[in-house]
């Protein structure tokens, strides 16, 4: 098909484009096939070449034929009389007035034209994509935060006037650049959400909100305790309960702690009967607990990061998602 509409277009047109094209085509197969030793791909690329210098053979006898028209000449070659020698006109028979000689197209600006029109075509298809928007709407777009506008804080969050609530965090938490911080650029995140609730163990009266983001590799989970434990307080607790992999520093000025734990793992049955299996141990999870503030006088951010098949990031990557999430948080007032 493509040959065909090749051979419709005019001949100042069509060879000049299969000149660009098997140069271009040539040259570039030539190189590629001497920097990768490739014989048969020089031999394409000599077959490429080849074809060129005949097309433009072509084209320059085409050229010299239009300057240099040849007189009529007989069978056997020679000029005849009549084609040299003008004929007498019969004297009754008058002289016909020629039509004025049609212009005929310019040769070269046709394949000047040619080749314009080749490089148009082919910037186009190369910077296209680049400046024009993509239409591909089958691509999984990132989750987004629920708004938990007409969510009910707790009492905790009246006493904690600058407790932020689980929709901010998760909106700080979901960053288009979070999926970079953990080393995966090509994910997207497939759930986002965020709970305003209370810390375990306290009767409903320490405000503890959190949000999650999860990935197809990592999930990330970051809460923020409003409670009077500081962090120096936290590291003590944590020799006391003989903790592996502890190590103290600081965060953007404030006293922090990295820690690992396992998760819990809880299968649930919807069958009929409704009953569940044993709570069993999950994946380790790393955390990084920063103060609040950097006199730690208590309450803490948690930044959680696990995976199910049990691979972490390396502790740099839960330093740059507190250094980026941080200070995005903001804090509520009433």
């Amino acid at each position: 098909m493509l040959g065909f509409l090749v051979r419709l277009l005019p001949f100042w047109v069509r060879e000049p484009l299969l000149i660009v094209v098997g140069s271009v085509f040539g040259v570039r197969i030539m190189y590629l096939a001497l920097r990768d030793g490739e014989w048969l791909a020089a031999g394409i690329g000599v077959l490429f070449l080849v074809f060129t210098a005949v097309r433009v053979h072509t084209v320059v006898r085409a050229l010299r034929a239009r300057r240099t028209p040849s007189p009529a000449a007989t069978a056997d070659g020679t000029v005849s009389d009549a084609a040299v020698q003008p004929q007498p006109l019969p004297p009754a028979v008058q002289r016909p007035t020629p039509a004025a000689p049609e212009k005929e197209p310019n040769a070269w600006g046709q394949a000047v034209a040619a080749v314009a029109v080749f490089a148009a075509l082919g910037a186009a298809v190369w910077f296209g994509p680049r400046f024009l928007p993509s239409d591909d709407v089958s691509a999984p777009q990132a989750a987004s935060c629920s708004s938990g506008e007409a969510e009910e804080l707790p009492g905790a969050y009246k006493k904690t006037t600058r407790a932020v609530t689980g929709d901010e965090l998760c909106k700080a938490l979901n960053r288009s650049d979070l999926a970079q911080l953990l080393g995966t650029p090509a994910e997207k995140a497939t759930v986002a959400s965020g709970s305003s609730g209370t810390a375990p163990l306290t009767d409903g009266k320490v405000a503890q909100p959190e949000a999650e983001v999860q990935f197809d590799t990592y999930t990330v989970n970051v809460s923020v305790t409003y409670n009077e434990l500081s962090i120096a307080q936290y590291v003590k607790l944590m020799k006391f309960g003989q903790e592996t992999d502890v190590r103290t520093l600081t965060v953007l000025g404030r006293p922090a702690v990295l820690s690992s734990d396992h998760t819990m793992k809880i299968e649930i049955n919807l069958g009929s009967g409704g009953s569940g299996g044993p709570v069993e141990q999950g994946p380790l999870a790393r955390t990084l607990s920063v103060a609040l503030d950097g006199k730690d006088r208590g309450g803490y951010y948690d930044i959680t990061v696990w995976s199910t098949s049990g691979a972490l990031p390396d502790d740099s990557v839960l330093l740059d998602i507190a250094e980026k999430v941080l200070p995005t948080i903001p804090e509520r007032t009433v």
